[in-house]
């Protein structure tokens, strides 16, 4: 990102490109992943489920102050059941009916793919 402050945020990819992106990545480092839900192409937000066993961890993305794309734990720092997860991902549909819900498998519960964790 430039330190011109008249340069603005960074420009953001569309959010079915992006998943394509996440997901094929995900595959070659042996991290499979898949589609829960499709949301808008276009605009719609996106929540990264990250499983390992019966533990999961819900990223959801967001930006920085200064615009960059970055990520947070939307379940808590530490991993949680099922229950947990889907009762998260079911109230952030109630506010964002394009919503996209990715999900791969992670033994340690991290992302196949480069993210600033908040």
């Amino acid at each position: 990102m430039s330190d011109d402050p008249r340069a603005g945020p960074a420009p953001r990819v569309k959010a079915g490109l992006w998943v394509s992106m996440a997901l094929r990545m995900g595959n070659a480092d042996g991290r499979y992943g898949t589609v829960v839900r499709k949301g808008d192409p276009d605009a719609g937000g996106i929540l990264v489920l990250l499983r390992h066993d019966k533990e999961v961890s819900v990223l959801s993305q967001m930006r920085t102050a200064e615009g960059e794309q970055a990520w947070m734990r939307a379940t808590g720092p530490g991993p949680v059941d099922d229950e947990t997860a889907d009762a998260y991902i079911a109230r952030q549909l109630k506010f964002d009916p394009d919503l996209w819900v990715i999900e791969f498998e992670a033994p340690d519960l991290l992302p196949p793919f480069e993210a600033k964790i908040v």
